[in-house]
């Protein structure tokens, strides 16, 4: 199996991970409060990456985790995770995978603008174009238009400010040690709205096996990606990222019953097709 196959296949298998975790947590906060459920769930998380890490030898928590960079990280990191959560609880999670899919088209801009990287006419056009996928699945204006779905695209661009802070993080944090920060930020996030909404109560044993699972697809789709992003080309590898939207449109349709409109179909096929291009041009640059 060369690098590259290793890569996708584990990019693709994280990608149906987190859109089954998506499901798992859609499914659990019609029972709980979605603050609550996502608290449990970053609590477990840290439970488990922290074991990792001091199985490894390493401290959960060390002091490169006090910087400048991860603190603006965390920042993205909680931003994203905490309207994702909201998105997914209150609205159809085909609309806010699809809004998720802008995220890389967000990253090639940031990299532009904050790191000077270069980006041609043909590139500006593609991030315009994909832009404009996410104002067809948003319908600002229409009678279609939700304002809940702003909640995914905020999301959207914390994911992507977290992405573009990653870069400059310490090379000498591990994997586990980066899990540990990520549902740190996961568990604040459903602190915060669960002291907003002062709502909370005792989960019934199927409802805390719906966040167990939440929090079991999570973890393996972080590991999986963080080994997809480690074995291939990153210009190879990335693209598979869009296979999320067909799992969740899948989980959504066969589990939710939701059927998606003409418009979300379109606007995301429009941001996938945008990726997917501007990901092969760097592929041939590379």
């Amino acid at each position: 199996m060369t690098p590259n196959l290793r890569g996708s296949l584990y990019m693709t298998a994280s990608m149906a991970g987190f859109a089954a975790e998506d499901a798992f947590l859609k499914a659990a906060s019609q029972a709980i409060p979605v603050g609550e459920a996502i608290l449990i769930m970053g609590l477990i998380g840290i439970a488990v990456f922290a074991a990792m890490a001091m199985r490894a030898g390493d401290p959960p928590i060390p002091r490169a985790m006090f910087t400048g960079t991860m603190a603006l990280r965390s920042g993205f990191e909680i931003t994203g995770r905490l309207f994702y959560a909201l998105a997914i609880a209150l609205t159809p999670i085909s609309v806010a995978s699809a809004i998720l899919q802008a995220t890389p088209l967000v990253v090639v801009l940031g990299a532009a603008v904050i790191f000077g990287e270069t980006v041609g006419l043909k590139r500006w056009l593609l991030i315009l174009l994909g832009f404009l996928g996410v104002l067809i699945i948003l319908r600002p204006g229409l009678d279609g238009f939700s304002a809940l779905s702003l909640l995914a695209l905020i999301a959207m661009l914390g994911f992507a400010g977290r992405d573009l802070a990653t870069r400059a993080a310490p090379p000498a944090l591990s994997n586990a040690q980066l899990g540990v920060t990520g549902f740190i930020m996961l568990a604040l996030s459903g602190a915060i709205i669960t002291a907003v909404t002062g709502k909370a109560t005792l989960p019934n044993p199927q409802t805390l096996g719906l966040i167990v699972g939440a929090a079991t697809f999570g973890i393996a789709a972080y590991a999986a990606l963080t080994t997809a992003m480690r074995s291939g080309e990153i210009a190879v590898v990335t693209p598979f990222r869009y296979t999320r939207l067909l799992f969740a449109m899948v989980l959504g349709v066969t589990v939710f019953g939701e059927r998606p409109d003409a418009a979300t179909l379109t606007g995301a096929a429009i941001i996938v097709a945008c990726g997917v291009i501007i990901l092969g041009q760097n592929r041939r640059r590379g």
